[in-house]
């Protein structure tokens, strides 16, 4: 009785001391290897496969030899009694996932984690799975979007199916998570579009009127698209010049946004509704009126979100500090703050150079220092 290591190459189970497997490969030193638990029952060898967690792997080893040593009945591990789709289920019926407002994107991850990998159960999963689910989602194109599925999409499908997992681990539903720590696919979703006063002009006259008030709040405001497109008039201070956001925001945190004067004419233009309600008649995106205005606009890869970086980069130039920028856009952390701060060829060309002084001597040695860099 006792606890066995899985060869990560050939498969081949041993023991905790064993450091070289047959194939040569170095077990001790891998990551990424799968632990049994090898005992007896009535003169009949069993095997179990445990997992990632050599934790785990102790746990049900101790649960094993007591139940052996007080002549109880042996149960059976719980990750060989519970399918995926028991476990999708009873994720999705927990009150602190059901609270959740991305609780609809969290189910079509599972689903999509479902459909492709079917109702196995959890100790049939392995690491061989996750990769083929990988494999099918990059061949697919998005029903949504019309383009290939992108890692990032895939690495937030993978991740909240492994948080389901966790989460089931913490409630004792199963042993353990079989999938373990597996690294995620790596991103370049980093947008570098941004469009300066005559491409925009050019787009906004090309938009249909439904799209013209929030293509132009999104250029002078570094609002996001539904917060845009869902602004209802009693968010506005057309007095003081604000709209104030509440914990409807994707933060949960709610913040005032100053008003851009083009966006404050706009804004006074529209008949204001004695009841209030959504500013703007369509609380969808139209994807495809907006497609059409930037193709006809003659601009070349750019989508409704580049206008937020637009709207960050223009506060930027504007000469106001960061600080009061991610005040406004709503970021907490400089990380994701400097991915919308993105330095244009014609700022490059207004680099500042170091000059010497005029009063300087120009010595042998600054000469000398100045060819050594050159």
């Amino acid at each position: 009785m006792g606890i066995l290591v899985e060869c990560s190459v050939c498969k081949l189970r041993g023991g905790l001391k064993r450091k070289i497997c047959k194939c040569g490969h170095n077990v001790q030193k891998t990551g990424s290897k799968n632990y049994w638990i090898d005992y007896y029952i009535n003169g009949k060898r069993t095997r179990e496969r445990i997992g990632r967690s050599k934790q785990a792997a102790e746990n049900r080893l101790r649960e094993v030899q007591t139940a052996k040593a007080e002549g109880r009945h042996i149960n059976k591990n719980k990750n060989n009694s519970i399918t995926l789709g028991q476990l999708r289920d009873w994720y999705l019926d927990l009150s602190e996932i059901k609270q959740k407002r991305s609780l609809n994107d969290i189910r079509i991850c599972l689903n999509n984690c479902f459909e492709r990998m079917g109702n196995i159960r959890v100790s049939q999963l392995k690491p061989a799975n996750i990769e083929y689910f990988r494999q099918q989602r990059l061949s697919e194109i998005s029903s949504k979007i019309g383009r290939p599925v992108q890692p990032s999409t895939i690495n937030r499908d993978v991740a909240n199916f492994r948080a389901m997992l966790n989460k089931a681990v913490d409630y004792s539903l199963i042993e353990s998570n079989p999938i373990g720590r597996i690294k995620q696919l790596e991103e370049n979703n980093v947008r570098e579009r941004i469009l300066n006063q005559e491409e925009f002009d050019l787009l906004l006259y090309h938009c249909p009127e439904h799209l013209k008030g929030p293509v132009l709040l999104g250029y002078y405001i570094p609002m996001r698209q539904a917060e845009i497109l869902k602004l209802s008039w009693d968010k506005l201070d057309i007095e003081r010049k604000y709209i104030r956001l509440g914990q409807e925001t994707k933060n949960k945190t709610g913040r005032v946004i100053p008003l851009h004067p083009k966006v404050l004419d706009y804004l006074n233009s529209q008949p204001h509704p004695i009841h209030g309600g959504y500013i703007f008649e369509k609380i969808w995106f139209d994807r495809h009126a907006f497609d059409k205005a930037v193709q006809n606009a003659g601009i070349v890869d750019f989508r409704f979100h580049d206008l937020r970086h637009c709207a960050i980069n223009n506060l930027r130039l504007a000469g106001n500090d960061h600080y009061r920028i991610k005040k406004v856009s709503g970021h907490k952390t400089d990380i994701a703050f400097q991915r919308y701060n993105l330095v244009t060829e014609e700022e490059m060309l207004e680099m500042k150079w170091l000059d010497l002084k005029k009063d300087e001597p120009r010595t042998m040695d600054t000469y000398m220092d100045t060819k050594a860099l050159l």
